[in-house]
């Protein structure tokens, strides 16, 4: 059977709905927003950026999908810990069972790591550390050094390997393989937390069962094995610099839609886009599907020119009477939001098959 490789249908944009104030940690700009849905409200947690892009993350409030509520003035969650003193950044927020979990990029000036915070009422978080792996390229070299001869990989080694090479050998010393973007799946799967997370350029998926069992040994052997843990690699000509997990995958009769970000490469630089697919519901390492085209493209004035030009960043999603609700980071420094029917994703994504699956 072969893909349908039609031009798939592009979500309905609805603008801009939150910007930077002149408050001053958020007066460069609010990005990239975490989002849960409680029945009409939706809550949102939001990058926020002061002068020399030091991040926190503020809150707000919307009723059904786009009327702002209620906005504190303050920052919500703040770097305290020594590997996050740069900011805390691009959050995600997942609940399972009766735990609101908040992953988010720690930044140190040198190193982005992955990480994630706990609550039970979406106010108080306790920080739980960072969850990737933190190895620095020599000992993440000798970890895939039996894989070496696989392209995925061997892109994955070119890119660290090259933003190594200009640097003093202090640097070098400490910084870390780039692993981010984490993304928990909103149940657990036999039992166990699933997570899909971003070594440059592709998406992997990890399962464990308790944020203690990601240890230093645990990460060696799942490096030692990468190949089987790479679930996603860029594909299409809207991907040819990288992708990565976007929101949080939701549960659908027909498998977990994945909304996940690409980036292309063009002579002026990167363009970022929203992109859609499909996972098996009881396997969710297997895509089963996959569209061949972005489903939002920056085109507008607000998503072609901020902070950096030509970035649409989704990182979160809300559901309003089967219509899909995409909030994303646009030009890096305001928040905005498109829709589309759900259903009629669904199907679209089961019309184009993944190719790498089928038999």
């Amino acid at each position: 059977m072969e893909a349908v490789t039609t031009q798939n249908t592009l979500a309905t944009k609805l603008g801009v709905i939150l910007e930077k104030t002149d408050r001053p940690f958020e007066e460069m700009g609010v990005l990239n927003p975490a989002i849960y849905q409680d029945g009409n409200n939706v809550h949102m947690f939001y990058r926020a950026a002061k002068r020399g892009n030091f991040s926190t993350i503020g809150y707000c409030r919307f009723e059904g999908p786009t009327t702002l509520a209620e906005r504190h003035t303050e920052p919500f969650f703040v770097p305290e810990y020594i590997y996050e003193i740069h900011g805390v950044e691009d959050p995600r927020i997942t609940k399972i069972d009766d735990k609101f979990y908040l992953t988010y990029v720690t930044y140190d000036g040198i190193n982005a790591c992955g990480a994630v915070a706990v609550s039970k009422d979406l106010v108080s978080f306790k920080k739980k550390g960072i969850i990737t792996p933190k190895f620095i390229l020599h000992e993440f070299k000798n970890l895939i050094r039996n894989h070496l001869q696989n392209p995925g990989i061997a892109r994955i080694l070119a890119f660290n390997t090259a933003r190594n090479y200009p640097l003093s050998e202090t640097i070098k010393e400490n910084l870390l393989v780039w692993d981010k973007n984490v993304v928990l799946f909103p149940k657990k799967i036999n039992g166990k937390f699933v997570a899909l997370h971003r070594l440059f350029p592709s998406i992997q998926i990890v399962s464990f069962e308790k944020k203690k069992d990601l240890t230093v040994d645990f990460w060696k052997s799942y490096l030692k094995n990468l190949p089987e843990h790479i679930m996603m690699e860029p594909k299409y000509d809207h991907e040819t610099s990288h992708i990565g997990p976007g929101a949080p995958p939701i549960e659908t009769k027909d498998g977990w839609l994945l909304i996940y970000h690409a980036a292309e490469k063009r002579e002026k630089g990167l363009v970022y886009h929203a992109c859609a697919a499909l996972l098996d519901r009881n396997d969710p390492s297997r895509v089963i599907g996959r569209l061949p085209s972005p489903i939002i493209t920056p085109s507008e004035y607000y998503e072609r020119h901020g902070y950096v030009n030509y970035v649409v960043f989704p990182t979160g999603t809300a559901i309003f009477d089967d219509q899909l609700y995409i909030y994303y980071g646009a030009a890096d420094d305001k928040i905005a939001v498109a829709t589309l029917n759900l259903n009629d994703l669904l199907t679209e994504l089961k019309q184009n098959p993944n190719e790498d699956d089928i038999e």
